[in-house]
């Protein structure tokens, strides 16, 4: 691999690919909402900590302790509801989200990279026979890894024989045509 370095080539010794990892594997995926996600998750956590902190201010200068009970109720309801359950419903939406997978061969793992409820990227090891594909479409799993649900896009698969193997469509149970012939 020749790279230029200000107008002089250079000669990396490396055999690996730049998408290999040494850990993981080889990279088969790369989702593109990776950073639309984590940009969301973490602008709906500050909003909800800004939120926190503003609300005794907000609370003292509105003179909202001196009305009603239902009023009370009904504005810290609120408050919580855009504190509280939005990033919580963000994180169960997107958790599966896959923003990178990798697979060994050697060994037929996949790892793939999610991030977790604090935003940092979370690893998840399982093999193909782990993987399966739910019997009724749901909106955000592609598939299960043992338990985990998992969400791909297809198309963003550089290779379809890697999504072909992540699926076990290769391993179909299909009539094959060498089975024709005989």
């Amino acid at each position: 691999q020749v790279t230029s370095f200000q107008g002089v080539a250079v000669r990396s010794l490396s055999t690996s690919s730049p998408h290999d990892h040494p850990e993981h594997g080889r990279l088969v995926y790369k989702g593109n909402l990776a950073k639309t996600v984590l940009g969301v998750k973490f602008f709906s956590y500050s909003t909800s900590i800004f939120n926190l902190f503003m609300m005794p201010y907000i609370m003292l200068k509105s003179g909202i302790g001196v009305e009603s009970l239902l009023v009370q109720a009904a504005f810290y309801g609120l408050i919580g509801i855009f504190t509280f359950v939005t990033p919580v419903t963000l994180h169960i939406l997107t958790k599966g989200y896959v923003i990178r997978l990798y697979y060994k061969d050697e060994v037929d793992t996949y790892t793939a990279i999610t991030y977790n409820a604090i935003l940092a990227e979370k690893v998840t090891v399982f093999h193909q026979k782990d993987v399966k594909i739910p019997d009724i479409t749901k909106m955000f799993t592609t598939f299960y890894a043992k338990t985990k649900s998992m969400l791909v896009n297809p198309t963003l698969f550089p290779n379809p024989q890697d999504y072909n193997h992540l699926m076990g469509y290769d391993k179909s149970s299909f009539l094959k045509f060498e089975d024709l012939e005989e």
